[in-house]
């Protein structure tokens, strides 16, 4: 270090000397600082482009970043389907939430805005910058390139189910780009650019699964179905063309499945869904990825409060628990209501290990991490490296359900893919025969309550039916109008879009007008 210190000075020093001439340091005076990066002196090999869309990938984990004391911003996806409630109350934001009070100044939609637009503005810097790289594998290239357009799909199709209009950003933006204030597109548009992205992430190359945890293929038919069925709903109502579309995306992902057992699948056991051993395998056709070496599973809101179910002892939060209303609606020995075994637990063994002692209350068990806290006998490794399931087999096989249904009627295929969710919950399924359309459509809606719970997907089935699941009668009700039995707060017409953030209103004056009812 100190000889290279004596050579560049002694290079000043020469450089001070007249007789040189003014182009004799020539070469010194234009050395640029090879570690202040810069897009254009980065994205040169191919090593840059996989260190972009990892940066795209990280960025999703805002899902489950902080949003005040006690709160992270899943919990809004959770807070205002009326399934959860909680123990503590200590976060005025997430009340609101749970109260359907919430406003353009409650944090947990401004971290979702931001967190989203973040994802894809990290994809659109790789969508821009990998396809001049040279020389670079022309798979390589293409893979990335689709992994970018899977990613920011993905944001946009929150973002039109949450604030409905939205700005379409398409290239990475600096203050001086022409669109650096964008005023919101509309839905139709978003949803076309959404559509469109997932149709050259399915044309990448992509491998069906990937065990790394990358977008893979199954992944981007089963969001491109998902897509689809939304489109079918509210509030674009495109009805049976898209049915018939989320149908057969959905049946290209099963039929895989059939003749793949052994890639894609259900798990034998609910367990499973949570075993970090089996991440980004078999079930899990996409997640959030996390490691406790760079960040650790984010669900601990759902422990329940300032008791010891983890190596840590009596703690947690409780700010997200089930309802007892949700939970008792469950059929009769339906197995994901099993202490430990399904959905739910009611019991735990002390400090994570030791006797197993009563909750007294039922709370979710779908995201906790038995091997990172500790089992029966067992103690934890405190590395909470469980992900963060996106779309699951399950949900595929829901969505075919659903969508054949509205197509056709409930033809048998249809039929098995319903009975497959209930299958695994040791439950009896009544004969093909006992269905007409509209019955199974309510028995399709009422699985999907009870198997995606609390993995942030209820809110937005409640937005595109139009329709709430009333724990009591067991039946739909509208949306409007059907009260949360959490709060007793009516849903209303103003709830089927979240509001924009205030300060981002400030800076933006082209995102005006607010949604309806939050002015």
């Amino acid at each position: 270090m100190k000889r290279y210190n004596f050579k560049k000075t002694a290079k000043i020093l020469l450089c001070g000397f007249v007789l040189l001439g003014p182009t004799a340091c020539k070469d010194f005076l234009e050395e640029q600082d090879p570690a202040n990066l810069t897009p254009e002196s980065f994205y040169t090999i191919p090593d840059h482009a996989e260190a972009a869309i990892a940066a795209a990938y990280a960025e999703m984990r805002f899902y489950g970043d902080g949003s005040g004391i006690f709160s992270s911003n899943w919990q809004m996806l959770e807070a205002v389907t009326g399934t959860s409630t909680t123990e503590t109350a200590q976060n005025s934001d997430l009340n609101n939430l749970y109260s359907l009070s919430y406003d353009g100044n409650t944090q947990h939609p401004i971290n979702f805005w931001n967190g989203l637009y973040r994802v894809i503005a990290n994809a659109n810097l790789v969508l821009e910058k990998v396809p001049p790289i040279t020389p670079m594998p022309e798979a390589q290239k293409t893979k990335i390139l689709g992994e970018a357009r899977f990613l920011r799909a993905w944001s946009y199709f929150y973002l039109v189910r949450l604030w409905g209009d939205v700005p379409i950003i398409t290239m990475p933006q600096t203050a001086s780009s022409e669109n650096f204030y964008p005023a919101r597109a509309p839905q139709e548009e978003v949803y076309q650019l959404i559509v469109d992205d997932l149709k050259v992430a399915e044309a990448a190359g992509l491998p069906w699964m990937d065990v790394t945890g990358r977008a893979n293929l199954a992944a981007a038919k089963s969001l491109l179905a998902k897509v689809y069925l939304t489109m079918a709903g509210f509030p674009l109502s495109k009805g049976a063309t898209h049915y018939k579309l989320a149908a057969d995306k959905a049946k290209e992902v099963i039929d895989y499945a059939n003749a793949n057992p052994t890639t894609i699948n259900l798990f034998p056991n609910y367990k499973d869904v949570h075993n970090e051993t089996l991440k980004n395998r078999l079930e899990h056709i996409f997640m959030i990825q996390y490691n406790s070496t760079v960040a650790g599973n984010p669900m601990d809101n759902f422990y329940p409060n300032f008791k010891p179910v983890t190596y840590s002892g009596p703690g947690g939060t409780g700010s997200s628990v089930p309802t007892r209303s949700f939970y008792d609606s469950y059929e009769t020995g339906d197995r994901r209501t099993k202490d430990q075994e399904g959905w739910f637990y009611t019991t735990y063994f002390t400090n994570g290990n030791g006797a197993r002692f009563d909750l007294g209350a039922p709370y979710v068990f779908k995201h906790f991490n038995f091997i990172a806290n500790g089992t029966e006998g067992l103690a934890g490794t405190r590395n909470n490296n469980l992900n963060v399931p996106l779309i699951r087999y399950a949900e595929v096989l829901l969505i075919f359900a659903e969508a054949q249904n509205e197509v056709t009627g409930p033809t048998q295929e249809a039929y098995d893919a319903y009975k497959r969710i209930r299958d695994r919950a040791t439950l009896t399924t009544p004969a093909l025969g006992t269905f007409d359309k509209a019955s199974f459509r309510e028995a399709v809606w009422r699985e999907r309550w009870y198997e995606l719970a609390y993995e942030g997907k209820t809110w937005f089935d409640m937005v595109r039916l139009r329709k709430v699941f009333n724990e009591k009668t067991k039946k739909f009700d509208d949306f409007v109008g059907h009260v949360n039995l959490n709060t007793n707060v009516p849903l209303a017409e103003k709830h089927l879009l979240f509001p924009l953030g205030i300060q981002e209103m400030l800076n933006n004056p082209n995102l005006k007008p607010q949604n309806p009812g939050y002015n």
